[in-house]
């Protein structure tokens, strides 16, 4: 599978990011589906920590029980893509053939306006691209499964993909694990309650650094 890739930094951004409050950072959490980062995203936003939820953006159907503008911001393709040459996305990757996703430049501005550190929950390479973009301002957090088998238990456990869909979903699975390296801090997630535990540890150091 080729894996389109691609991040705009205008000028703009760069002379943003020179002047933007020093107080305000950004939390970065990626892992491979089904590891557990949307949990433990979920578990540092209710810990007290002022941190303000980046929803990310879509290009894929909307699933039962998601709301739009707040799992997701769900576009067209045709949508996504007009989005992407008008400049309003932070990064953005074609994850799969015509499956877009990516984070929107104003989700960041206004939560960074309203004086909190974002979070992300983005895909692994996402989660590298907005890294590079803000360096030591972010903190980019890896959620490593136990083992595959592990993980390949808990997508099957979630009945939303078909087998092509849950073979894709491995595949990738084992390519983003190589870049678990290049994170801040790798976090194993093999026992939740303590998982959970470290990442507001971890967090809180860093935003009080």
């Amino acid at each position: 599978m080729v894996e389109k890739l691609s991040i705009q930094i205008t000028y703009f951004l760069k002379n943003r990011l020179q002047t933007m409050d020093n107080s305000s950072k950004l939390i970065i959490v990626s892992a491979p589906s089904g590891a557990g980062k949307t949990t433990i995203v979920k578990h540092l936003l209710a810990s007290g920590l002022n941190l303000g939820f980046s929803v990310s953006a879509c290009s894929r159907p909307i699933r039962k029980g998601e709301t739009d503008g707040k799992d997701y911001y769900f576009l067209t393709q045709e949508e996504f893509k007009s989005r992407i040459e008008k400049g309003d996305l932070l990064e953005w990757q074609e994850v799969y053939p015509g499956s877009y996703y990516g984070t929107l430049r104003s989700e960041v501005d206004h939560l960074l306006a309203a004086g909190q550190s974002v979070i992300f929950d983005v895909d692994v390479v996402g989660g590298l691209n907005i890294k590079k973009i803000y360096g030591n301002q972010a903190l980019a957090l890896f959620v490593m499964p136990p083992s595959v088998d592990i993980l390949k238990q808990r997508l099957i456990a979630r009945s939303t993909d078909n087998k092509q869909s849950l073979a894709n979903r491995l595949d990738k699975t084992e390519r983003e694990i190589t870049f678990a390296s290049r994170f801040d801090y790798i976090l194993i997630n093999d026992n939740l309650a303590t998982a959970l535990n470290k990442a507001v540890e971890v967090v809180s150091a860093f935003l009080k650094a």
